[in-house]
């Protein structure tokens, strides 16, 4: 079998007997007023953080949805979005369809502001999603794409770059690691199944997003996710796996790169009010300003005993200099 063949064959299992807590998921489910979440989607909630990003969520945006799991994600889009069609949630195995279908079914009679016409689960693929140029809002999948390899992985995104609106939001979880996985473990076609040993490193990941096309990043989470201990997995010394949660929007990558923010303020302490470095940056004495990593290199070069640069957060939640 070829991997993709071995993770379809071990995500049918898991879908027909659950495994509660496969991924090691480290946050409960978003919680949202008169949002109920079945039992049976928890059990199934085979992700490593969340989508789901709440805040920016208004106007119904239609959201392409892919690995539909247990179907709790597309319901929590639903949340938002409630009208028949608005996610379409793509899933080529058979056995996680029909999961998620009666997931959703118990989820509506739990629910009574949902319907199951909400969620359109199609039979699909990440590398041909089954939809025209440019239709949806947002494209959302967690803990999906750390599984493919790196050919198969730039195919998906691309596939996710073309059906996005101009604008669109790709959003993402996956594991990442803290350093190169060793070949003997991305051989694993299992340990790759069970997201242990797909994983690039963040900035191999980030890399490959801009490859495809988008133009700015922002990192919404990194926190730990599995340890993968030298004992076990035959590894010199212990390699820590971290879970990323990312938005990529669909814009023109700048001349001079991408924006990728990961958190980082700029704060300028010289003597004038305020300091404008002539390239649409304007910092205000002595208060911070959100940053992407491009411009805070470049400010820290300009002026580095006036600008100080904090460090990364990993967390960003919009305003700042793009």
């Amino acid at each position: 079998m070829t991997y993709l063949e071995t993770a379809a064959q071990f995500y049918s299992q898991v879908a027909q007997t659950p495994e509660v807590g496969l991924c090691c998921v480290q946050t409960t489910p978003v919680q949202l007023p008169g949002l109920k979440i079945p039992r049976e989607m928890q059990q199934m909630n085979y992700g490593c953080g969340t989508t789901v990003h709440h805040n920016e969520l208004s106007n119904q945006p239609t959201v392409m949805y892919v690995g539909v799991g247990g179907g709790l994600e597309a319901l929590q889009f639903a949340y938002f979005s409630r009208y028949p069609g608005a996610v379409i949630a793509i899933e080529p195995v058979a056995a996680m369809r029909e999961a998620a279908a009666r997931n959703l079914e118990i989820a509506a009679r739990e629910n009574p502001w949902f319907d199951p016409s909400f969620v359109e689960i199609r039979e699909g693929d990440a590398f041909n999603l089954p939809v025209g140029d440019a239709r949806v809002d947002i494209v959302a999948q967690n803990c999906l794409f750390n599984i493919f390899e790196p050919e198969d992985l730039s195919r998906a995104l691309k596939a996710a770059y073309r059906v996005l609106k101009s604008g669109g939001r790709l959003q993402m979880s996956d594991p990442i690691a803290t350093r190169a996985i060793p070949a003997h473990l991305q051989q694993d076609e299992r340990l790759r199944a069970m997201c242990l040993s797909g994983a690039l490193t963040y900035e191999e990941y980030t890399q490959s997003i801009v490859n495809a096309g988008f133009g700015q990043i922002e990192i919404r989470a990194r926190r730990p996710y599995r340890l993968l201990d030298s004992h076990t997995y035959n590894l010199e010394t212990h390699l820590l796996l971290e879970s990323l949660d990312s938005v990529a929007f669909k814009v023109d990558i700048p001349e001079d790169g991408p924006c990728i923010f990961t958190g980082k303020t700029a704060i300028y302490a010289g003597i004038e009010s305020c300091f404008n470095d002539g390239d649409g940056h304007l910092l205000q004495r002595g208060i911070p300003a959100a940053v992407c990593d491009k411009t805070a290199a470049k400010l820290a070069a300009f002026k580095p005993a006036e600008i100080l640069i904090t460090d990364s957060t990993w967390h960003y939640s919009g305003g700042g200099c793009c």
